[in-house]
């Protein structure tokens, strides 16, 4: 099947995409593609280290007449998403991702693809083995779990790189160059409770919300997509509002980066109202799957009789977290003022697990402001706190402010310009990107972040342009041969 995938051009770097793709590297997980990475680098005779936290670096000299260039680091991140269909069966621990081609674009089968941020590595790794690309000097910066804590480039330590120009290669449209971006932290909220034997007279179900879209916290936030948590929360509300509904357990969503696409729940409702509980809710999952058709069309949310479990949850506790999930911001908080058409704050609701006497709530609030992030922040912990959680925040990262009067973003404004006859689009995003982090270790180095198309990124609907990445790596190399000089 990869096969495919390596007779496609720029074979120099969709095969290393593929070599990479064949590395399982999940975040947190990345010993396999650390070591792949170490190997690499040696394998071409160049100096390669290992920090303590597990950042690869990996030294190319500069090519015969780009001597007098500055040096660049060109960096991206090792680790992936893992996001599966709930129907494919994958182990990422395990198995090297599965690519096909669709038209003008390469895809998985049922699980996230990896070009975020493969494809940077990747053209990093065809960069470091050509000996016919010109370039300047070269760090190649491989860093750990960017997408679950940003730890590798908080790990960084100061003076580790000598480069005056960092190349970020973690942007998701190739007309845009990245000059911003937002900051994050998660929020937590945890509690405990007593559950309840189940009486006689009762009928159980099993609620499946399935089917979104999914996508990225930070880049699709905007776009009123489904969360699976929210759409669950307002079913069972509704059940537990007009039929007295008891919660046995809760398991929505699997990472705080992704828009929740799934939720599960077990409920029970007294028997005699079994039908008519069925009734209401069919109609109510009519209602939400028409407000969501033109963004989200393939939801399905089904209800199916189950066999009776032996415990629900504590009444006062099953209305409280209902109202406070009802309550608790999610998707966009803020808008930018000072740059057009920007989300400046959001949250995700990203998880919610409530079983066997503990609930656990999961957030990524994200924002380019710091102070509207902790607005935010103290407004969800408000939220939790009211109904006896402990909110605690882990993970706190900073965002990356624009500099308009950037060298490099001159550099390549002018050269997108002068390729494609048309301006690029300059840009600040509601991602993270480790650009931040790693400007406060090294605040004179000059950083700009561009990329190939990729869509539906954190969900197994992520797709990679092919066409765009051809029009991606032309742009690579003229970056590369027009480094200024030193």
């Amino acid at each position: 099947m990869n096969s495919e995938i390596r007779s496609l051009e720029p074979k120099e770097l969709w095969n290393k995409f593929a070599d990479l793709n064949a590395v399982p590297r999940p975040s947190k997980k990345e010993e396999r593609v650390i070591a792949f990475m170490n190997d690499f680098g040696k394998s071409l005779g160049l100096e390669t280290q290992i920090d303590e936290v597990g950042n690869v670096l990996i030294r190319k000299p500069a090519t015969s007449g780009m001597e007098n260039r500055k040096t660049i680091v060109m960096q991206s991140h090792l680790d992936m998403v893992h996001q599966k269909n709930s129907d494919t069966v994958f182990d990422f621990d395990i198995q090297g991702i599965e690519m096909y081609v669709d038209g003008d674009w390469v895809r998985a089968k049922g699980t996230t693809l990896g070009a975020d941020n493969g494809l940077g590595v990747a053209t990093i790794m065809a960069i470091l083995e050509s000996s016919e690309i010109q370039h300047p000097a070269i760090e190649a910066l491989f860093t750990i779990d960017e997408e679950t804590g940003m730890t590798g480039a908080m790990g960084l330590k100061p003076n580790w790189l000598q480069g005056d120009i960092l190349l970020n290669l973690d942007t998701e449209e190739d007309d845009e160059i990245g000059v911003g971006c937002a900051g994050g932290i998660d929020v937590t909220a945890q509690r405990t409770y007593e559950e309840e034997s189940v009486s006689e007279g009762k009928t159980a179900f099993k609620i499946s919300v399935t089917g979104l879209s999914g996508g990225h916290s930070g880049m699709d936030i905007h776009k009123g997509l489904g969360n699976a948590n929210k759409i669950m929360n307002r079913l069972l509300f509704d059940g537990f509002e007009n039929f007295g509904l008891r919660i046995h357990e809760i398991k929505g969503g699997s990472l705080r980066n992704a828009i929740p696409r799934e939720s599960f729940a077990t409920i029970v409702v007294d028997s005699i109202q079994s039908e008519t509980f069925e009734f209401k809710t069919s109609t109510l999952i009519s209602t939400i799957k028409k407000e969501l058709s033109l963004v989200d069309p393939g939801l399905s949310i089904e209800l199916e009789q189950v066999d009776l479990p032996t415990n629900v949850m504590e009444l006062t506790v099953q209305q409280a977290v209902l109202k406070s999930l009802y309550a608790a911001h999610n998707g966009v908080y803020l808008m930018s003022l000072s740059i057009s058409d920007l989300v400046e704050t959001s949250n995700n609701i990203a998880k919610v697990a409530i079983s066997g006497g503990k609930i656990k709530i999961e957030c990524l609030t994200r924002s380019s402001v710091d102070s509207t992030k902790l607005d935010l922040v103290n407004k969800l912990r408000a939220t939790f706190e009211l109904i006896g959680c402990e909110v605690t925040t882990s993970g706190d990262y900073p965002g990356w402010a624009p500099n308009m009067n950037s060298p490099i973003l001159k550099v390549l404004d002018e050269l997108y310009q002068k390729i494609n006859d048309k301006k690029a689009h300059i840009a600040a995003c509601h991602a993270g990107l480790e650009c931040g982090i790693l400007g406060k270790n090294y605040p004179e180095m000059d950083m700009i972040s561009f990329g190939p198309t990729i869509k539906g990124a954190h969900s197994p609907d992520e797709r990679a342009s092919i066409s765009s990445t051809q029009k991606y790596w032309r742009f690579v190399k003229e970056i590369l041969a027009n480094i200024p000089i030193k």
